[in-house]
């Protein structure tokens, strides 16, 4: 029987735990969040076996592997504390988007034959363990940054990561930080100060706020994000984001000049057609910080009965959807309704069956 113990418990943590416990109902599950009752909420749940009334609580000793799922600085000032209540040959880890200083802390510690550093890149708008599933990591990529050569250390959390599905990719944690910092950290700044500009510049009619959806819905819904979460990722990762968001700047202000030229020197037309090109390399299926988008937008006639048939449709061919909108702004060429499924094969049969009865569906 294997025990696991969680220093932190929202929607990371309680979708490992969740996850594990799927795979394996004899796993023991031990968890401490500062808010307790989401913990106890999981043990209800028959996810969590042990409350843990303090994040170095005797009971650590017990453990098999130990996750530190808070704040990257909160995982940082934990480590020593855990580490000193581990039994031998157990395993200490944690999810954090960023990663050199929690990996320098350990080296600090001497915590070579203890201590991995892992990022599950997945989640979701939504925080907290009430957002937690046991198929958030599926076939998401699961970064692993040792801080040594035991190789031990990297099939433990290389077992982990499959075991939720997950891709595990071995990485230091340098290399990890300044590829997160392009790909995670810079676009959430973005999308949130896309999201602010748009707040400001609206008037009292809120005519920007109304026709907020399509492409500004999507760029930006990383926005809803935990406020706390994202300025401690920031903070620890500070040195590659601030020379990305210089780039950025630079690359804006670029922008900006060829736009107020009376004529125009094409650059605008070849950051257009470069993006595209590169953004269409990438698979739509790759997940990050945020759950894949298993969606599609499909057109229909303003009727009644339009979307109750659709839904008929779907649920006699077993299909389940996961949430279901109409499409107020298609400003992108979507549909006028717009569904989302659970994962890759639900959404891949839905497209066929729709596709069987005429639905015109679109991407």
């Amino acid at each position: 029987m294997t025990t696991v113990a969680f220093i932190g418990f929202g929607l990371i943590g309680g979708s490992i735990a969740k996850g594990l416990k799927k795979a394996d109902p004899t796993t023991r599950i031990f968890a401490y969040a500062r808010n307790k009752s989401s913990v106890e909420v999981a043990q209800e749940d028959g996810i969590v076996n042990v409350v843990l009334d303090s994040p170095y609580s005797e009971r650590l000793k017990e453990a098999d592997m130990i996750f530190l799922c808070a704040p990257v600085e909160v995982n940082v000032s934990y480590m020593e504390g855990v580490a000193k209540l581990m039994k031998d040959g157990a395993v200490l880890t944690d999810v954090g988007s960023t990663k050199t200083a929690i990996c320098e802390k350990a080296i600090e510690l001497g915590l070579g034959d203890k201590f991995i550093g892992g990022h599950p890149m997945a989640g979701s708008e939504q925080t907290g363990y009430a957002a937690a599933t046991d198929y958030l990591f599926s076939n998401a990529y699961y970064i692993i940054t040792p801080i040594s050569e035991n190789p031990a250390l990297v099939d433990a959390l290389r077992n982990v990561a499959t075991t939720l599905g997950a891709i595990p990719i071995v990485v230091n944690a340098e290399k990890h930080d300044a590829a997160t910092a392009a790909v995670s950290h810079l676009p959430h700044i973005i999308a949130s100060s896309l999201v602010n500009i748009v707040k400001d510049s609206d008037d009292e009619t809120q005519l920007m706020k109304t026709l907020a959806a399509g492409g500004f819905r999507d760029i930006t819904r990383i926005a809803s994000s935990s406020p706390e979460m994202w300025e401690q990722i920031c903070d620890t990762n500070s040195k590659p984001l601030v020379e990305l968001l210089d780039r950025y700047i630079a690359e804006l202000q670029d922008i900006s000049a060829s736009l107020k030229k009376d004529a125009s020197d094409q650059k605008i037309l070849h950051m257009f057609e470069s993006s595209r090109a590169y953004r269409n390399s990438i698979s739509a299926k790759n997940k990050g910080v945020l759950s894949a988008d298993y969606s599609f937008s499909v057109d229909i006639e303003d009727e009644v009965g339009a979307i109750s048939t659709i839904s008929v449709i779907l649920a006699s061919k077993g299909v389940s959807i996961k949430n279901m909108g109409i499409n107020n702004s298609r400003d992108h060429g979507e549909g006028a309704l717009r569904i989302s499924f659970y994962d890759e094969e639900s959404e891949e049969k839905a497209r066929k069956v729709l596709e069987r009865y005429r639905y015109d569906i679109r991407a």
